[in-house]
């Protein structure tokens, strides 16, 4: 389970036991910052806190704001500034050299209509039917504007879904960048001022969790699931044997498929947001899944093997006709892994694991020290997370290669 998904469901919990909680959200970071715009973290009224901001550094003063918040029922909108030296001795002790402005709002208090909470319900519809959908969220504004801080707009490719903004401009302003986000799949800061009026917007794009899928049930499988459900991955096991694909064996695994390679379309969803691990240590099972994993949208496609049995594969795949594109070559990570020394089973999931991070994150994985470019990615000043391409735009492309 990720953050977010985390969130929701300890909200869900919240309003089923009566408590009152509230929801802090960084909306916008200019500078340094351990979090970006988009992290979340539920402040219940008992205390109890799930996700985080920062690094730690925020999280207390946040929590006790947090519950004047949910006392007066009335979002707040607080700004940390770590860009001066004096914030190390006598502030937060951050030592950022950021500013960061977090969105504190009420979402289960008595004094809360529950039109206000909606968005969370749209959010936990756009993860379990993984569809991308896109959150506006109005975090300041001028004093001369109906439009309240945290009214929001919500929308995915169906249309827009929530709409509580009240000042008509803005409203139509917000709508157009909403549906111009979800195209590029990217989340942004938008600032507007019209007629003597100004309002600052966090457009967050939402999107499906990875979902891993796992070919093959060994051993060596064991670490890899539990790495990436670490991370709130949805991992599923696949694997022929029923011996080997178990609930005992792999516990933490959201789903184990028995099935053999010709029938995994059957059972899988396979999309732009889902990655495969091939690890079956069968030869002639892994020549099998390939031709259906490459036809399809996905981003990342590894391989566990040698060189020399990784081009055996190709040599085969071109023998029955199915000679790899450029396209596919991109896709197919063979032999797998960054390359970090691994030895053991747990160091090689290691491996696996973070070149598929790198991957999705369009990064190298290389040493932190040695880049000069800025940490996050500061075009969207969101989470970093950018696909090459939106999914629908894959799906486009794979269908014009097919027909």
């Amino acid at each position: 389970m990720n953050e977010i998904q985390a969130i929701i469901e300890a909200f869900t919990e919240s309003q089923n036991n009566g408590k009152m909680a509230a929801l802090a959200t960084v909306v916008k970071v200019q500078g340094s910052a351990y979090r970006r715009p988009g992290a979340r973290m539920l402040i219940t009224e008992d205390g109890h806190k799930i996700g985080a901001i920062s690094g730690g550094c925020l999280e207390d003063d946040v929590c006790d704001i947090a519950q004047e918040v949910i006392a007066t029922g009335k979002p707040n909108v607080v700004t940390y500034d770590t860009t001066s030296d004096d914030d190390i001795f006598w502030g937060l002790g951050m030592g950022c050299n950021g500013i960061i402005q977090v969105l504190i709002e009420p979402i289960a208090c008595a004094a809360l209509r529950a039109i206000e909470s909606q968005f969370l319900t749209f959010i936990g519809n756009c993860l379990r039917q993984r569809s991308v959908g896109a959150i506006a969220t109005v975090f300041h504004t001028s004093d001369n504007i109906a439009t309240k801080i945290g009214s929001r707009i919500c929308g995915d490719r169906t249309g827009i879904i929530i709409n509580q903004i009240a000042d008509k401009f803005l409203e139509q302003k917000v709508i157009a960048d909403v549906k111009a986000a979800l195209e590029n799949e990217r989340s942004q800061i938008q600032s507007y001022e019209w007629n003597n009026k100004k309002a600052e917007v966090f457009i967050e794009v939402i999107k499906p969790p990875i979902s891993l899928l796992v070919f093959g049930a060994g051993d060596d499988a064991i670490p890899v699931v539990r790495l990436a459900k670490e991370l709130g991955w949805y991992v599923t096991v696949i694997d022929r044997r029923p011996a080997y694909a178990t609930s005992n064996r792999f516990p933490l695994a959201d789903k184990i498929v028995i099935s053999s390679a010709e029938n995994i379309a059957e059972y899988l969803s396979l999309d732009c947001y889902t990655v495969a691990v091939v690890m079956t240590h069968n030869y002639l099972c892994d020549r099998d899944i390939l031709p259906t994993l490459l036809s399809s949208p996905l981003p990342y496609i590894g391989i566990l093997g040698s060189r020399n049995r990784i081009e055996k594969l190709f040599h085969d795949l071109r023998q029955a006709n199915l000679a790899l594109d450029s396209e596919q070559f991109e896709r197919l990570y063979a032999p797998i892994g960054l390359d970090l020394g691994a030895e053991t089973p747990a160091e090689i999931a290691l491996a696996i694991i973070a070149e598929i991070k790198a991957v999705l994150a369009k990064r190298s994985g290389g040493f932190l020290r040695n880049r000069k470019a800025p940490i996050h990615d500061v075009r969207s000043n969101g989470s970093g997370k950018q696909y090459d391409l939106s999914c629908q735009s894959k799906i486009q492309n794979l269908k014009s290669k097919i027909l």
